[in-house]
């Protein structure tokens, strides 16, 4: 018979509490009439964790690949209930908030998560971790235009039939981040349901630096315009405006560091297009390959080709010969001597690189959209 709610327990060498665990999950579905399991993932726990949640009436599944994110997705992909409620396995979260949960996903609601911070028990969360969950929480939000304020919670609730649509990876703590960047981009009705949060029972498997890169890293990830575009964009208009000053001969450049100031412009101006190009093969990856929302780069896949990119590359490479054709007539005119014309060198090397940037970029491009065009049905 098919399971109206599963309750999933990531489980790691928790012994002390896992048995409990299992033991209120049942009671408190018992009580309020919802049909459901109990699904444990032991994720390689030595002290008999498994055994326990066995003993206790839970579903035991094994995954030995380590982590947050690894469990979660063992657990997700046998849970059989319609809804699915986590929680962690350290007691930290009161099992009797589930019917809350499953209400919310009843009443429409995609994704529930919930939010510890505005009752947290004396010694349930440590001073870093205080500061530090709004600090990411409040940066996630920025980025990627979310309204949750407890982006981390161990404790929340998703219909089933979201989980392709959400389609997650991640196999770390970063998880929980990932979770609701997906659920926004792909605009499900994600709620919150305020929560207390306990002292948990047993030793805490968190590393908050660490834990803390990996949060960060995949809100970055998830957010080419800003990790890629912007630096690249701001770079680009820096680099060109100080090439240009140097050309013209600002006084705010003594004549002894225009050569320097010049290298210094140049260089941001590759770096740029760099940056620039990586970033829109980022979106490009994320509109293919993650079903991103992109409507502004699908708009411009719609109307820029291959073609395009390759014309661009033509023009500013041969911009570039160009200056290096110059460079060569004015050292013709010194009888092939000594010529100090460092600064033309430089700024033609430079427009050159761009001019392969742009070219191989485009053929990136390309090479990801034709994947797309293949899968698609």
């Amino acid at each position: 018979m098919k399971s109206r709610v599963s309750v999933v327990i990531p489980c790691l060498d928790e012994a002390e509490t896992i048995a409990e665990c299992v033991t209120r999950a049942r009671a408190v579905l018992d009580e309020c009439g919802l049909e459901g399991e109990v699904v444990v993932v032991d994720n390689g726990s030595t002290d008999g964790s498994g055994d326990l949640a066995r003993a206790a009436g839970a579903l035991v599944v094994e995954e030995p690949r380590r982590g947050y994110g690894s469990a979660y997705l063992a657990g997700l992909d046998v849970a059989r209930g319609d809804y699915i409620v986590m929680v962690d396995a350290d007691l930290t979260y009161d099992f009797r908030e589930i019917p809350r949960f499953v209400h919310e996903l009843e009443n429409g609601a995609q994704l529930v998560v919930g939010n510890r911070m505005q009752s947290i028990k004396p010694g349930a969360m440590p001073l870093l971790s205080r500061l530090g969950n709004p600090l990411l929480s409040g940066f996630l939000n920025v980025l990627h235009r979310t309204n949750i304020r407890d982006v981390h919670c161990g404790m929340r609730a998703v219909r089933r039939d979201m989980l392709p649509v959400l389609n997650l990876r991640t196999v770390g703590m970063e998880f929980a981040s990932e979770m609701v960047i997906r659920a926004t981009r792909e605009r499900l009705d994600v709620r919150e349901v305020p929560i207390e949060l306990h002292p948990r029972v047993g030793d805490s498997k968190l590393s908050p630096f660490r834990d803390g890169w990996r949060h960060l890293r995949v809100i970055l990830v998830y957010n080419p315009t800003f990790l890629f575009l912007l630096p690249g964009l701001v770079m680009l208009f820096a680099g060109s405006l100080i090439t240009l000053l140097v050309f013209v001969h600002v006084p705010i450049f003594g004549r002894d560091l225009y050569v320097h100031s010049l290298i210094m412009g140049c260089l941001l101006v590759i770096l740029g297009v760099q940056a620039i190009g990586l970033g829109l093969s980022a979106r490009a990856f994320g509109v293919y390959f993650i079903s991103e929302q992109d409507r502004l780069f699908q708009k411009l896949r719609s109307r820029l080709r291959l073609e395009h990119g390759v014309i661009l590359a033509l023009v500013v490479g041969a911009a570039g010969l160009a200056l290096v054709g110059v460079l060569i007539g004015k050292w013709a005119s010194h009888g092939f001597g000594t010529l100090k014309e460092e600064q033309l060198a430089i700024l033609a090397a430079t427009v050159i690189a761009v001019g392969a940037q742009i070219f191989f970029t485009s053929f990136l491009l390309s090479i990801i959209g034709l994947r797309r065009r293949r899968d698609e049905p």
